[in-house]
């Protein structure tokens, strides 16, 4: 039987980050309730395993329960990795990516993805080819799409801020067109709307798991940063009710997903160690579970055979923890 330590698997380039060794006994002492709500998600005989490092910047995490693989957006290298569970190889699944980001599949199994370098939002069909989805909008190019989710009705909901053309680390320098927006598109019609201007640097995004709620990272939100939430229209086409769900205070929520039971499970971290890892909110917004990790997680996806393993996409590495709860369909 392997051990976490033996699942690591080494990735060409990068540092490895140091300071961090599997829990040798149980419970895991990385993970904390901070509330008894999530003592029912907690498995007292799971523990933080450590699947991969040597990346540079690691996003945009999404499970392919079919091939029984997680690919994940290693964005300054230029590449998506694939993880295989059976047998925990890692290779090369896409390289140069385009510097892609978020990642999540349609509800036909394809994979749909942000580019940085590209400013796009594009699809890879079943024989590998790449399809546009979307590059621009009323003939003004994006900035840098970052996140994205799909509905239950096929409509591709995703964030664009500029954070891709700030330098040429995870994109390329380049001069914004459009301000940064969330927009939902149509991969029927190709019809794209704006469903939210003025967030200051729109970033995560996911629904709740009735879908009434769609949930939104502020990442440049004053003065801290924030987790809007809005109302879905019954035609779930536009949203309303703007409000603030989390004032993140110190924190830096980046990417979240929803479990069935509507806890939002939020990457989180930097600036302080105490703060790198994940945090649980339950539905009233109360921080009800932490998982340390000794880096910032960006973002972060529920995979596995019952969906119960919880990918965390983190700086250089890739961790993962079995919980005693399911994500969302459709995250």
């Amino acid at each position: 039987m392997n051990d976490a330590s033996s699942q690591t698997q080494e990735i060409p380039q990068g540092a490895r980050p140091q300071g961090w060794r599997p829990a040798t006994y149980y419970p895991d002492p990385a993970i904390s309730a901070l509330d008894p709500r999530f003592e029912k998600y907690w498995l007292k005989l799971s523990a933080v395993e450590r699947l991969a490092t040597g990346l540079r910047w690691a996003e945009g995490p999404v499970w392919f329960g079919d091939g029984r693989y997680l690919l994940c957006s290693d964005i300054p290298n230029q590449r998506i990795i694939k993880w295989e569970e059976e047998t925990g190889a890692v290779s090369a699944f896409r390289k140069p990516s385009n510097f892609a980001n978020g990642n999540t599949r349609d509800r036909q199994g394809r994979l749909i993805t942000c580019e940085h370098g590209g400013r796009r939002v594009v699809r890879t069909e079943y024989d590998g080819e790449i399809t546009v989805l979307m590059d621009s909008f009323n003939g003004k190019r994006l900035n840098s799409p970052n996140d994205v989710v799909v509905k239950s009705d096929g409509s591709i909901w995703f964030t664009d801020p500029t954070f891709g053309q700030l330098g040429n680390y995870e994109g390329y320098k380049a001069e914004s067109e459009i301000e940064p927006n969330v927009y939902r598109l149509d991969p029927a019609t190709r019809k794209a709307t704006i469903v939210a201007e003025g967030v200051l640097g729109p970033n995560g995004l996911c629904f709740s798991p009735d879908e009434k709620i769609l949930y939104v990272v502020e990442s440049r939100g004053q003065p801290n940063r924030k987790i809007l939430a809005y109302d879905v229209s019954a035609d779930g086409t536009t949203i309303s009710n703007k409000r603030v769900f989390i004032d993140a205070g110190p924190g830096t929520p980046d990417g979240m997903r929803c479990d069935i039971d509507g806890n939002l499970w939020c990457g989180w971290g930097m600036g302080d160690p105490a703060l790198d890892g994940v945090v649980v909110f339950a539905p009233d917004g109360v921080m009800i579970g932490r998982i340390a990790l000794p880096e910032r997680c960006a973002n972060l996806c529920f995979g596995g055979v019952k969906r119960n393993r919880l990918f965390m996409a983190a700086s250089q590495s890739i961790y993962a923890l079995y919980v005693n709860t399911q994500g969302a369909v459709g995250g």
